[in-house]
């Protein structure tokens, strides 16, 4: 019985069966890794991933213009419908989007300020969407990728790997001086990223928050792999959903874009049709 199970035992690693029937029987076990060895493993994967994505072309993008579909989703997740928009980004600190066709609903933000044009004409953002704004920075995937792995006291560890939407992947965690833990999940084949989830907990109350993004169907655009499809989730129940149709970088966007004056003009343009509207409509009633 013995040299039966030795000659198939044999056979098996001849063939490379073995590694068929279990893929991960050689993977190195994070259990087993002192932490600088983790943190050198998900550095060099972070690396691989940023060149993956465009190396240079990737570290130095200026700015992007893009264009696509917004999914609406309900409280309980329901889709209510989609919008149409255009983004533009200094990344990572200047925003602002527009609804297409008529660009009369523009966000902007501009680091710790921000502005809305509504039919209501224009106003300040408030405190909760500042604070918003600064958070969802803070967890971005492409300002992590550019600046933040650099910063001090970041803790990084390998987390091992997995199978995550058919694709064989390393799982990488940071957690950041806030106490955020990010981790993302990089595929083996191309190192592209294909999902984050991001855990917080609210100082006040103590509840735990999961945030999951996932990236799919990447086309390369000037050097640049976009992921074309992202949507979140937080705690289980979809957010948004985001379709791009197209996307352009380094078309040296003018700052004057992510100002309060930039919104004024525009009202000045579609405040008219607006209050036009209302006039008649107060007259009819």
């Amino acid at each position: 019985m013995r040299i039966i199970l030795r000659i198939l035992l044999l056979s098996l690693l001849l063939t490379g069966a073995w590694l068929e029937f279990s893929p991960c029987a050689f993977a190195q076990n994070p259990q087993d890794m002192m932490p600088e060895e983790s943190a050198a493993k998900v550095k060099e994967i972070l690396q691989q991933a940023i060149q993956a994505l465009g190396g240079t072309a990737y570290l130095n993008l200026r700015d992007a213009t893009c264009e696509g579909r917004l999914s609406q989703f309900g409280h309980a997740g329901e889709l209510n419908g989609f919008e149409k928009f255009v983004d533009y980004t200094i990344p990572p600190f200047k925003d602002r989007t527009e609804n297409l066709p008529k660009r009369n609903i523009i966000s902007v933000m501009n680091g710790d300020k921000g502005w809305t044009l509504d039919r209501g004409g224009v106003s300040d953002a408030s405190g909760a969407d500042v604070a918003h704004f600064e958070e969802d920075i803070k967890k971005d995937i492409d300002y992590i990728l550019r600046t933040r792995i650099k910063e001090p006291n970041m803790v990084f560890r390998y987390a091992g790997p997995d199978i995550v939407d058919l694709k064989q992947v390393d799982w990488v965690e940071i957690v950041d001086s806030d106490n955020r833990t990010i981790r993302i999940a990089i595929s083996q084949s191309t190192h592209l990223p294909v999902r984050k989830i991001v855990d917080t907990r609210d100082a006040n109350t103590r509840m735990k928050t999961d945030e999951v993004e996932y990236y799919s169907n990447y086309h390369p655009l000037n050097g640049v792999q976009t992921p074309f499809q992202i949507t979140r989730e937080r705690n289980h129940i979809k957010i948004y959903q985001v379709f791009f149709d197209k996307c352009e970088y380094n078309t040296n966007l003018s700052d004057s874009l992510f100002t309060k004056q930039s919104l004024d003009e525009r009202w000045e343009k579609v405040g008219k049709s607006a209050r036009k509207k209302a006039e008649k409509d107060a007259k009819n009633n």
